[in-house]
Protein backbone atom coordinates (compact mmCIF):
# COMPACT_ATOMS: atom_id res chain seq x y z
CA UNK A 1 0.00 0.00 0.00
CA UNK A 2 1.80 2.99 -1.00
CA UNK A 3 2.01 5.94 1.41
CA UNK A 4 0.11 8.48 -1.57
CA UNK A 5 -2.92 6.41 -0.99
CA UNK A 6 -5.99 8.71 -1.18
CA UNK A 7 -7.71 6.09 1.46
CA UNK A 8 -5.47 5.80 3.28
CA UNK A 9 -4.47 9.65 3.86
CA UNK A 10 -8.06 10.85 3.08
CA UNK A 11 -10.38 7.61 3.96
CA UNK A 12 -11.67 8.40 -0.26
CA UNK A 13 -12.63 4.57 -0.56
CA UNK A 14 -15.33 2.04 0.23
CA UNK A 15 -15.35 -1.17 1.77
CA UNK A 16 -17.48 -4.77 2.08
CA UNK A 17 -17.64 -6.87 4.73
CA UNK A 18 -18.67 -10.35 3.56
CA UNK A 19 -19.23 -13.41 5.30
CA UNK A 20 -17.25 -16.90 4.75
CA UNK A 21 -19.08 -19.78 5.38
CA UNK A 22 -18.36 -23.19 4.46
CA UNK A 23 -15.17 -21.75 2.63
CA UNK A 24 -17.67 -20.13 0.09
CA UNK A 25 -18.72 -16.01 0.04
CA UNK A 26 -21.91 -15.40 1.11
CA UNK A 27 -24.23 -13.23 -0.49
CA UNK A 28 -21.36 -11.55 -2.88
CA UNK A 29 -23.09 -10.26 -5.37
CA UNK A 30 -25.31 -8.17 -3.45
CA UNK A 31 -22.84 -6.42 -1.58
CA UNK A 32 -21.30 -5.35 -4.96
CA UNK A 33 -24.37 -3.84 -6.13
CA UNK A 34 -24.04 -1.71 -2.90
CA UNK A 35 -20.17 -1.21 -3.64
CA UNK A 36 -20.89 -0.03 -7.19
CA UNK A 37 -23.50 2.31 -6.11
CA UNK A 38 -21.35 4.07 -3.54
CA UNK A 39 -18.67 4.44 -5.94
CA UNK A 40 -21.46 6.09 -8.63
CA UNK A 41 -22.01 8.25 -5.64
CA UNK A 42 -18.32 9.27 -4.48
CA UNK A 43 -17.01 9.59 -8.46
CA UNK A 44 -14.87 7.05 -7.61
CA UNK A 45 -14.18 4.48 -10.83
CA UNK A 46 -16.10 0.91 -11.01
CA UNK A 47 -14.59 -1.55 -8.61
CA UNK A 48 -13.58 -4.74 -9.77
CA UNK A 49 -16.80 -7.05 -11.56
CA UNK A 50 -18.41 -9.91 -9.92
CA UNK A 51 -16.31 -12.61 -11.77
CA UNK A 52 -12.63 -11.18 -11.08
CA UNK A 53 -13.77 -11.24 -6.78
CA UNK A 54 -15.00 -14.37 -7.16
CA UNK A 55 -12.02 -16.26 -8.02
CA UNK A 56 -9.88 -13.62 -6.04
CA UNK A 57 -12.21 -14.66 -2.85
CA UNK A 58 -11.91 -18.39 -3.38
CA UNK A 59 -8.23 -17.75 -4.14
CA UNK A 60 -7.45 -16.45 -0.77
CA UNK A 61 -10.23 -19.10 1.08
CA UNK A 62 -8.33 -21.55 -0.61
CA UNK A 63 -4.50 -20.33 0.32
CA UNK A 64 -5.62 -19.28 4.28
CA UNK A 65 -7.56 -22.56 5.01
CA UNK A 66 -10.22 -19.89 6.55
CA UNK A 67 -13.39 -21.75 5.79
CA UNK A 68 -15.36 -19.72 8.23
CA UNK A 69 -14.80 -16.03 8.44
CA UNK A 70 -14.98 -12.20 7.18
CA UNK A 71 -13.98 -11.26 3.86
CA UNK A 72 -13.18 -7.17 3.42
CA UNK A 73 -13.00 -5.93 -0.20
CA UNK A 74 -11.54 -2.49 -0.33
CA UNK A 75 -11.47 0.11 -3.17
CA UNK A 76 -9.86 4.04 -2.73
CA UNK A 77 -9.19 6.27 -4.90
CA UNK A 78 -5.74 5.76 -5.67
CA UNK A 79 -2.93 7.48 -5.69
CA UNK A 80 -3.17 11.58 -4.98
CA UNK A 81 -0.72 14.27 -3.99
CA UNK A 82 -0.85 16.86 -1.41
CA UNK A 83 -4.65 18.22 -0.57
CA UNK A 84 -8.06 17.30 -1.48
CA UNK A 85 -7.78 17.82 -5.41
CA UNK A 86 -8.69 14.06 -6.69
CA UNK A 87 -6.38 12.14 -9.15
CA UNK A 88 -7.86 10.99 -12.73
CA UNK A 89 -5.89 7.73 -12.36
CA UNK A 90 -7.35 3.79 -11.31
CA UNK A 91 -8.65 3.01 -8.41
CA UNK A 92 -6.91 0.31 -5.90
CA UNK A 93 -8.26 -2.66 -5.09
CA UNK A 94 -7.52 -4.68 -1.46
CA UNK A 95 -8.91 -7.58 0.27
CA UNK A 96 -8.65 -8.78 3.56
CA UNK A 97 -9.42 -12.13 5.03
CA UNK A 98 -9.92 -13.33 8.73
CA UNK A 99 -11.32 -15.65 10.83
CA UNK A 100 -14.70 -14.78 12.52
CA UNK A 101 -17.95 -16.45 13.48
CA UNK A 102 -21.39 -15.13 13.22
CA UNK A 103 -22.41 -13.46 16.61
CA UNK A 104 -25.54 -13.89 18.25
CA UNK A 105 -25.18 -13.29 21.54
CA UNK A 106 -27.15 -10.45 23.31
CA UNK A 107 -25.70 -6.92 23.83
CA UNK A 108 -26.03 -4.20 26.59
CA UNK A 109 -26.19 -0.90 24.73
CA UNK A 110 -26.45 3.29 25.25
CA UNK A 111 -27.51 5.96 23.14
CA UNK A 112 -24.56 8.00 22.06
CA UNK A 113 -24.45 11.67 23.32
CA UNK A 114 -21.22 12.14 21.07
CA UNK A 115 -22.31 11.30 17.43
CA UNK A 116 -25.25 11.00 15.57
CA UNK A 117 -25.57 9.78 11.88
CA UNK A 118 -26.24 13.19 9.46
CA UNK A 119 -29.67 12.07 7.19
CA UNK A 120 -28.47 15.36 5.02
CA UNK A 121 -25.07 13.84 3.79
CA UNK A 122 -25.32 11.44 1.13
CA UNK A 123 -22.02 9.63 2.27
CA UNK A 124 -24.50 8.40 4.69
CA UNK A 125 -25.46 5.70 2.44
CA UNK A 126 -22.23 5.03 1.58
CA UNK A 127 -19.86 2.25 3.43
CA UNK A 128 -17.06 4.69 3.80
CA UNK A 129 -13.44 4.01 5.43
CA UNK A 130 -14.17 7.08 7.18
CA UNK A 131 -15.54 5.09 10.63
CA UNK A 132 -14.63 7.68 12.95
CA UNK A 133 -18.16 8.31 14.30
CA UNK A 134 -18.57 4.92 15.47
CA UNK A 135 -15.35 4.27 16.69
CA UNK A 136 -15.72 7.31 19.37
CA UNK A 137 -19.69 6.02 20.32
CA UNK A 138 -18.29 2.29 20.50
CA UNK A 139 -15.52 3.66 22.77
CA UNK A 140 -18.46 6.09 24.76
CA UNK A 141 -19.98 2.62 25.18
CA UNK A 142 -17.74 0.72 26.58
CA UNK A 143 -16.22 3.56 28.79
CA UNK A 144 -19.97 3.78 30.20
CA UNK A 145 -19.64 -0.13 30.88
CA UNK A 146 -21.95 -1.30 27.16
CA UNK A 147 -20.72 -2.67 24.82
CA UNK A 148 -22.40 -1.15 21.62
CA UNK A 149 -24.10 2.26 21.22
CA UNK A 150 -27.00 3.39 19.36
CA UNK A 151 -26.61 6.36 17.31
CA UNK A 152 -29.45 8.89 16.78
CA UNK A 153 -30.57 10.56 13.29
CA UNK A 154 -30.26 14.02 12.93
CA UNK A 155 -33.60 14.14 11.65
CA UNK A 156 -35.17 12.88 15.11
CA UNK A 157 -35.24 9.61 16.16
CA UNK A 158 -33.02 6.41 16.24
CA UNK A 159 -30.73 5.05 13.73
CA UNK A 160 -28.63 2.68 14.09
CA UNK A 161 -26.22 0.66 15.85
CA UNK A 162 -22.20 1.72 15.14
CA UNK A 163 -21.94 -0.98 12.55
CA UNK A 164 -25.00 -2.90 12.28
CA UNK A 165 -29.21 -1.75 11.42
CA UNK A 166 -31.60 -1.52 13.57
CA UNK A 167 -34.43 -3.73 14.16
CA UNK A 168 -37.43 -2.60 16.17
CA UNK A 169 -40.14 -5.11 17.77
CA UNK A 170 -43.80 -4.09 17.12
CA UNK A 171 -47.03 -5.38 17.25
CA UNK A 172 -47.39 -6.57 13.43
CA UNK A 173 -43.71 -7.17 12.96
CA UNK A 174 -40.00 -5.59 12.60
CA UNK A 175 -39.43 -2.08 11.98
CA UNK A 176 -36.29 -0.33 10.50
CA UNK A 177 -35.94 3.55 10.55
CA UNK A 178 -36.13 4.42 6.80
CA UNK A 179 -33.20 5.45 4.45
CA UNK A 180 -33.58 8.73 5.07
CA UNK A 181 -32.34 8.76 8.55
CA UNK A 182 -28.96 8.32 7.68
CA UNK A 183 -28.82 4.49 8.25
CA UNK A 184 -26.09 2.65 6.08
CA UNK A 185 -28.09 0.21 3.36
CA UNK A 186 -27.26 -2.54 5.02
CA UNK A 187 -27.42 -5.98 2.62
CA UNK A 188 -28.95 -7.91 5.45
CA UNK A 189 -31.55 -4.86 5.87
CA UNK A 190 -32.40 -4.80 2.65
CA UNK A 191 -32.95 -8.84 2.34
CA UNK A 192 -35.27 -8.38 5.01
CA UNK A 193 -37.38 -5.92 3.45
CA UNK A 194 -37.11 -7.99 0.06
CA UNK A 195 -38.84 -11.03 1.74
CA UNK A 196 -41.35 -8.86 3.50
CA UNK A 197 -40.19 -9.47 7.03
CA UNK A 198 -39.68 -6.15 7.99
CA UNK A 199 -40.90 -3.28 7.24
CA UNK A 200 -39.86 0.87 7.26
CA UNK A 201 -40.91 2.92 10.12
CA UNK A 202 -43.63 5.25 9.20
CA UNK A 203 -42.36 7.79 12.09
CA UNK A 204 -38.78 8.43 13.94
CA UNK A 205 -38.20 5.17 16.20
CA UNK A 206 -38.22 6.45 19.93
CA UNK A 207 -35.81 4.78 22.53
CA UNK A 208 -39.21 3.95 24.42
CA UNK A 209 -40.07 1.58 21.58
CA UNK A 210 -36.61 -0.35 22.56
CA UNK A 211 -38.93 -2.18 24.90
CA UNK A 212 -40.66 -4.70 22.95
CA UNK A 213 -36.97 -6.03 21.86
CA UNK A 214 -34.65 -5.07 19.61
CA UNK A 215 -32.41 -6.65 17.30
CA UNK A 216 -28.88 -5.22 15.64
CA UNK A 217 -28.33 -6.70 12.14
CA UNK A 218 -25.28 -6.86 9.48
CA UNK A 219 -23.59 -9.52 7.53
CA UNK A 220 -21.58 -10.85 10.53
CA UNK A 221 -24.47 -11.79 12.80
CA UNK A 222 -27.73 -10.62 14.33
CA UNK A 223 -27.54 -9.39 18.34
CA UNK A 224 -30.66 -8.76 20.47
CA UNK A 225 -30.52 -5.77 22.61
CA UNK A 226 -30.94 -7.01 26.76
CA UNK A 227 -30.15 -4.05 28.27
CA UNK A 228 -30.45 0.33 27.27
CA UNK A 229 -28.35 1.67 30.31
CA UNK A 230 -28.85 -1.07 32.41
CA UNK A 231 -32.40 -1.18 31.93
CA UNK A 232 -33.15 -4.99 31.26
CA UNK A 233 -35.05 -5.33 28.15
CA UNK A 234 -36.97 -8.36 26.93
CA UNK A 235 -34.22 -10.86 24.75
CA UNK A 236 -35.90 -11.83 20.89
CA UNK A 237 -35.09 -15.71 21.49
CA UNK A 238 -34.48 -16.98 17.62
CA UNK A 239 -31.92 -14.15 15.84
CA UNK A 240 -30.04 -16.68 14.36
CA UNK A 241 -33.08 -18.41 12.94
CA UNK A 242 -34.33 -15.03 11.29
CA UNK A 243 -30.69 -14.36 10.14
CA UNK A 244 -29.69 -17.53 8.64
CA UNK A 245 -33.62 -17.35 6.62
CA UNK A 246 -32.06 -14.45 5.10
CA UNK A 247 -29.49 -16.42 3.78
CA UNK A 248 -31.38 -19.22 2.85
CA UNK A 249 -33.78 -16.77 0.57
CA UNK A 250 -30.89 -15.20 -1.11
Amino acid sequence: MPLSDRGLNLADGLFETVLVEGGRSQLLAQHLQRWRRGAEVLGLAPPPPLERLVALAFGAIERSGIVCGALRLNWSRGDGGRGLEPSSGPGRFWLQLSAARPEFSAVSVLVSRLERRNASSVLSGCKTFAYGPSVLARLEAQRAGQQEALLESTAGGLCCGTAANLLVRHPGGWWTPPLSSGCLPGVMRARALELGLVQEAPAPIEVSQLRHGALLINSLGCRPIRALAGELLPIWPEPEHLWRGLLAEA
